[in-house]
């Protein structure tokens, strides 16, 4: 269902804000970052934070690994939008083939076993929450993470279990390959904050 103060814009400012990067950068503002204004003090500003936290804050994964998390969360929510932009960002990183090879099967995608476990925990925390055990996560310490690695890969997965299901919720519109790139590039620069 899309929300007529998403699309367009909530007050003055944001409607403005919205037509301006739009002429800008000559393409649509993707669904996502017209959801960061929306309620900015209540929704969009917290999130963003949360978000920008989870995905460029201080962590032993890298941000192309943390990209490619959120994709793998949102293959498993089945959130096109989400898998489209987060792979597109983790491409950047690490490359389109490798990214293309985890969204199709991580376990044969010759990731690190650290990476490969970390991700079969991530799956599970998405498809099975109330199925995750201690042992799930001693599985990825033998892989050889470490507890602080799989606290920071629990954080992307928590926010995109979030995010997956509210751009599902709100059927985000789907940009082109070259604009989920374009904004690509803005996201690693900018960063998630709002």
């Amino acid at each position: 269902m899309r929300l007529s103060e998403v699309e367009r814009g909530e007050g003055l400012f944001n409607r403005s804000l919205i037509a301006l990067i739009s002429r800008a950068s000559g393409m649509r503002v993707p669904d996502a970052a017209r959801v960061a204004f929306y309620h900015k003090d209540f929704f969009g500003g917290p999130l963003g934070a949360w978000t920008q936290a989870a995905l460029r804050g201080p962590s032993a994964w890298s941000i192309g690994e943390r990209e490619l998390m959120a994709a793998m969360v949102a293959k498993w929510n089945t959130c096109p939008f989400c898998v489209g932009a987060h792979g597109a960002i983790a491409a950047k990183k690490i490359s389109r083939e490798r990214v293309d090879a985890a969204l199709a099967d991580h376990r044969a995608a010759g990731l690190t076993p650290g990476l490969t476990a970390t991700l079969g925990f991530l799956e599970k925390q998405t498809r099975d929450a109330n199925g995750l055990r201690a042992e799930d996560a001693r599985e990825v310490l033998r892989a050889g993470g470490t507890r602080e690695a799989l606290t920071d890969a629990a954080a992307v997965g928590a926010v995109f279990n979030i995010v997956t299901r509210y751009a599902n919720a709100l059927d985000f519109a789907m940009p082109t390959p070259d604009e989920f790139d374009r904004a690509g590039d803005m996201l690693l620069k900018r960063g998630y904050g709002s």
